[in-house]
């Protein structure tokens, strides 16, 4: 099992000079476990705080419990505002017995969700491709240059990631068909690299060949907080002119928590 992953920022640009964050994190195992330490809930909070849209990833709680106790918490932190989060959420995708939800947590002040869209992965010919499948969101931002946008998330299964990311483009393209946003995110654990998905392999997948996707993020970006692992396992990739237009490549950051708040790697195992 692979270290927590860093949190991606990616920024988009506001009117009269303010800024959009929109943020991914692959919250390992995100249940009952992490909710009954304090010192973990802090770290993941202040995270969450630093974002006004956050992906978050790897919710495995079969009780459904965890995430609302997270919420609460969370707008507990904030009483000069009432309810300053809001989130949708998936229902639990996996196959088998394994389950895993996305989650979008956003400040209801700056964005509003206009719809959400689960992928039913039964493509003619291609069923079951993804192991999550992605659960799509489309959010009005009022006061931001691009005034709507379409998330797709994805955590890929590692052994498929090839595969998985590939077949990104048919729901880009299913997603394009559904609703009339031209402004598209594709972000997540993508799991692109080391050995995950080969060199060689770049060329036979869809949503990289194609000119249409600007990949903000490249392959030799360190998204992982262990110190000798250095992998390009999360992205950010768009699609849609004004989209691309708005966003400056140099904004995207990887925000090391470990780093940001003095934690060792031993306390770093804590959020396993």
């Amino acid at each position: 099992m692979r270290m927590f992953p860093a949190l991606n920022l990616l920024l988009l640009s506001l009117s009269y000079g303010a800024t959009l964050k929109i943020c991914s994190f692959n919250v390992q195992s995100f249940g009952g476990s992490k909710i009954s330490k304090p010192e973990v809930m802090d770290v993941i909070i202040q995270c969450i705080a630093r974002c006004d849209i956050m992906l978050i990833m790897e919710i495995k709680d079969g009780r459904e419990l965890a995430f609302p106790q997270l919420m609460t918490e969370l707008n507990s932190r904030y009483s000069s505002r009432r309810n300053e989060y809001d989130f949708v959420i998936s229902d639990r995708l996996g196959r088998k017995s394994y389950k895993e939800q996305y989650a979008f947590i956003y400040r209801k002040r700056l964005v509003s969700v206009k719809d959400v869209y689960q992928y039913p992965d039964s493509q003619c010919g291609d069923e079951d491709v993804f192991a999550r499948e992605p659960f799509t969101v489309w959010f009005s931002s009022p006061r931001t240059e691009v005034k709507d946008f379409v998330i797709i998330p994805i955590h890929t299964a590692p052994e498929d990631a090839v595969r998985e990311i590939d077949e990104l483009f048919d729901v880009f393209k299913d997603v394009q068909q559904r609703w009339t946003s031209e402004n598209f995110i594709i972000m997540g654990d993508f799991n692109a690299a080391c050995g995950y998905v080969p060199k060689r392999e770049w060329s036979n997948i869809r949503l990289r060949s194609d000119s249409c996707f600007l990949w903000l993020t490249g392959d030799g970006l360190d998204t992982t907080v262990k110190q000798s692992t250095n992998c390009a396992y999360d992205r950010v990739v768009l699609h849609g002119e004004r989209m691309i237009q708005a966003i400056k490549p140099s904004s995207v950051e990887v925000f090391d928590f470990k780093t940001e708040y003095g934690l060792t790697e031993q306390e770093v195992g804590v959020f396993y």
